[in-house]
């Protein structure tokens, strides 16, 4: 097909002078004649072909053969047969006869025209149609257009084969579920992408290789603007221009596809981060809430309530992150909303329930603290009242008898009693009634009594100011007759206003002193203070009451303090252990260890701070009550041995974890300048500290009212200390098997000589066993008694503790003692199986032994009444 056309425009075909023709398969030359014809245009293709028969160099037979074999197989319309017959005389004037006899053989229904040159052919084609072996003047090379066929046929397979991959891609595309979460969702728009982005460079390669394509095709043209394109090189670049726009609609289409199915993806994964970024902003919340909803304590002091404040205000300032990060959240949502996101309608319900539940924290953390600061007025206002009271109390204490003896003198302490009323309007209770409807929303019935009682403590204290004023405005009423000034000693021991026990800044119930006897003034009161008459009480003397007032105050500041630094340790550290804003500071290993670091600390708290304070200020006036109120509250101090039995595992977990960011954090917090550990020894230390004051307290309360509850309040606390101090050391018995709660009460334990007599023992041995003791640590139960070795540690501070190694025991039921040793105060026996075995002990003192050998006889004897 050399790309020639006739004169009305219809294709030529060029049969080129070939001497094997008639060996070229059948179906191979039906498949070129059938490709050929379908290159052209249709509409050239349809007007009909031309065929060009070269036959110059070959026989007339041949010649035959092949006009009967293209008749035969053309597939196309012919319009005209154009035949080059053989250039030979004989086999020219052969084909002549031949062709004029047996014209009806070729059974074409087209003239069939002999020409004997060239020239006669460019009679019927123009020489410009024409190749050059033909006369004429076309270029056309056959290995090129080859090549640019090929090439065509291939572009054309490709722009097929890229337009079905990529509908099948977007099938896939569109049959895509979307996935639940952010990591199957993030996958999946990475592999679709990835997907997509090749696709994109399948078609940008093939459709450098159409441009390629075209730009051969036009090459001609572009070296030589003169040059003119044959109809079937016009025809290929129509070819391939059409591919390459059929090519770039197919990557059109595609791209808008894809646009939509990744705005959809990413979409989904936005939806998927929202969702997850809600659950987790809402579980943190809901903690948030209920660490909130745990801020019920209205306080019991004004100091109280300041620390509770604070700690709010720190608490909220924590959880403004999540506060953040949860409007932030729900304005991305709102966000989604005004897109149009798809998935609108899972989203509006988040959206919701995060503004509410912003807006509700916000709402219960403001009347939180407004509760609290009402709760600050009102112990402002009782405390006002309470040192006012205590002023007016030391005022009536410390106006010297002698002076208001005199009218001037009366008329001077009236005056003082006058001005100090005076200043009771800013500072006193002036209606209970109001107090109560002002502060109702805050008054439990702990508050509310100690309103009553404060307001009781007022009017008790302004019935004494009423009643000194009808005694002194007496005494200005008459001359009285002078009194001889003797130096007043009891003055003494009054304190000034800013040190005196009664004017201290300190949280009282406020009940009136019900024995204080205010006593008429008489020669006998040898010019002493009202102080003495106000500290006089039945069956305590006046240096006693003082004393003992002093000891009592420093009982209830340093219970005070003690209560405060236990509710420091469980707000800035234990509390802390639970905050999730907190939890990335805490190494794995850590969590979940609160109860063993702390112990049962916070049972600790809440009985020194509901119980044991409120009871302990209710006896400010009454120092001879004390030892009562310890003996009330004795049970409650058992819970100090089970802290310190849980001690030794506390103190393990804190030499492990000590240099941790979270303690180290926490301790910034609260500005301690002592680490954690030193507030976990606040208990052991604080049991220890209450029978040096009721010592003292005693020392001063002989022959005095509440003497006896005092000494067995002592008694008792130093049972306690022991049991304490017993349980520490038994807890550091190591190689024991059994269960040790199974012995019973640990009685006594200390350590001892102990000589050991085997009765059925080689006779050397028993020498040796008298002359050479062993150290022995006993732990005396009401079962058994275990012998131990003790060890002392290398290390410091609790590392130098020591542990005792368990070596054997013996049943108290088969246990038998003999109190004397002769030759020794300070030895006896311990005698097991009828005197099989004798253990020979010796105490450090004979008063050791003395309560050993009581203890184990009390053992003994029980176990008799019991079989008994």
């Amino acid at each position: 097909l050399l790309g020639g056309r006739g004169g009305d425009g219809c294709p030529v075909i060029t049969f080129p002078d070939y001497p094997a023709f008639s060996e070229i398969p059948e179906k191979e030359f039906q498949n070129v004649l059938t490709y050929l014809t379908s290159i052209p245009s249709l509409r050239d293709a349809g007007i009909g072909f031309i065929l060009v028969i070269d036959r110059r160099q070959d026989k007339w037979t041949s010649v035959k053969a092949s006009i009967l074999r293209i008749a035969a197989s053309f597939p196309g319309n012919l319009q005209l047969v154009l035949v080059l017959r053989p250039t030979g005389v004989f086999h020219r004037a052969l084909s002549d006869i031949a062709f004029r006899f047996n014209r009806d053989e070729f059974k074409m229904k087209v003239p069939i025209i002999m020409l004997g040159s060239v020239s006669e052919l460019q009679g019927y084609i123009d020489k410009t149609q024409l190749t050059e072996d033909l006369g004429g003047t076309l270029d056309y090379c056959h290995n090129r257009w080859l090549s640019r066929r090929t090439a065509i046929e291939g572009f054309a397979q490709k722009v097929k084969e890229t337009a079905q991959i990529l509908q099948s891609f977007g099938t896939e595309l569109a049959e895509t579920e979307l996935p639940n979460d952010v990591q199957s969702t993030s996958s999946l728009l990475a592999t679709h992408t990835e997907k997509k982005n090749k696709m994109k460079e399948d078609i940008r390669l093939a459709v450098e290789q159409g441009d390629d394509i075209l730009g051969s095709i036009t090459k001609p043209v572009t070296e030589n603007p003169e040059y003119k394109l044959n109809q079937d090189q016009l025809d290929n670049q129509t070819t391939v221009e059409r591919l390459l726009a059929q090519l770039h609609e197919t990557e059109s289409a595609f791209d808008e596809f894809w646009i939509k199915h990744q705005l959809k993806l990413e979409q989904c994964l936005r939806l998927r981060n929202f969702e997850q970024n809600f659950r987790e902003v809402k579980a943190a919340l809901d903690t948030a809430s209920e660490r909130l909803s745990a801020f019920t304590d209205v306080g019991n002091s004004f100091s109280h309530v300041e620390h509770i404040l604070k700690d709010l205000a720190n608490f909220e300032e924590k959880s403004c992150e999540i506060i953040a990060k949860a409007r932030m959240l729900a304005s991305e949502g709102d966000d989604f909303i005004q897109s149009n996101h798809y998935a609108v309608d899972s989203i509006i319900p988040k959206c919701s329930e995060l503004h509410h539940l912003c807006d509700a924290f916000a709402t219960e953390t403001e009347q939180r603290r407004n509760l609290l600061n009402k709760s600050l007025e009102l112990h402002g206002l009782l405390e006002k009242s309470m040192k006012w009271c205590d002023e007016g109390i030391y005022l009536l204490a410390s106006q010297p008898v002698d002076k208001c003896q005199s009218q001037d003198g009366a008329e001077s302490a009236l005056q003082e009693i006058e001005k100090f009323l005076d200043t009771g309007a800013g500072n006193k209770i002036k209606e209970l009634n109001k107090i109560y409807r002002e502060y109702a929303h805050i008054l439990n019935e702990d508050l509310k009594e100690h309103v009553q009682k404060v307001y009781q403590k007022q009017e008790s204290m302004e019935e004494m100011f009423q009643k000194r004023q009808v005694s002194l405005k007496k005494l200005a009423a008459k001359q009285t007759r002078p009194v001889q000034p003797v130096a007043p000693r009891p003055e003494a021991f009054v304190k000034s206003p800013g040190t005196s026990p009664c004017n201290s800044n300190q949280k009282s119930d406020g009940t009136a002193p019900s024995k204080v006897t205010v006593v008429k003034q008489s020669r006998g009161l040898n010019g002493g203070c009202f102080a003495t008459v106000l500290g006089r009480r039945e069956g305590l003397p006046y240096l006693s009451f003082f004393v003992s007032r002093h000891v009592i105050n420093e009982l209830i500041e340093t219970e005070r303090a003690y209560v405060e630094e236990l509710l420091c340790v469980l707000e800035g550290y234990a509390a802390e252990m639970d905050n999730p804003l907190m939890a990335h500071l805490i190494s794995p290993e850590l969590q979940n260890k609160k109860d063993i670091l702390f112990g049962n600390m916070e049972e600790i708290y809440h009985f020194h701070n509901r119980i044991f304070l409120r009871e302990l200020e209710n006896y400010i006036e009454y120092p001879e009550l004390v030892g009562r109120c310890f003996l009330d509250q004795m049970e409650d101090f058992q819970i100090y041995e089970k802290y310190c039995q849980n001690k030794p595992r506390s103190e393990s977990l804190w030499r492990q974890f000590s240099d941790s960011v979270f303690f180290q954090e926490c301790q910034r917090k609260l500005d301690h300048k002592l680490s954690l550990d030193s507030y976990l020894l606040k208990p052991v230390q604080r049991i220890t500290k209450y029978q040096l004051l009721l010592k003292e307290m005693l020392k001063y309360s002989k022959n005095c009212e509440g003497a006896e509850d005092l000494q067995e309040a002592l008694t008792s606390i130093l049972g306690i200390l022991k049991a304490v101090n017993d349980s520490m050391h038994q807890i550091a018995i190591t190689g024991y098997d059994g269960n040790l709660n199974e012995l019973g009460k640990l009685l006594m334990q200390g350590s001892f000589n102990v000589w050991i007599d085997h009765k059925k023992g080689h006779s050397k041995v028993k020498d040796l066993a008298r002359f050479k003791p062993m150290q022995r640590h006993l732990f005396l139960h009401e079962k058994a008694v275990l012998f131990c070795k003790k060890r002392e540690e290398n290390g410091e501070g609790y590392e130098k503790a020591p542990s005792y190694s368990y070596k054997h025991s013996l049943n108290m039921a088969a246990v038998g003692i003999t109190e004397n040793v002769k030759g020794d105060a300070k030895k006896f026996e311990i005698w097991y199986n009828a005197r099989e075995e004798v253990y020979i002990i010796q105490a450090p003192t004979p008063e050791v032994k003395a309560t050993w050998v009581n203890e184990i006889r009390k053992v003994l004897t029980s176990q008799l009444q019991a079989c008994r």
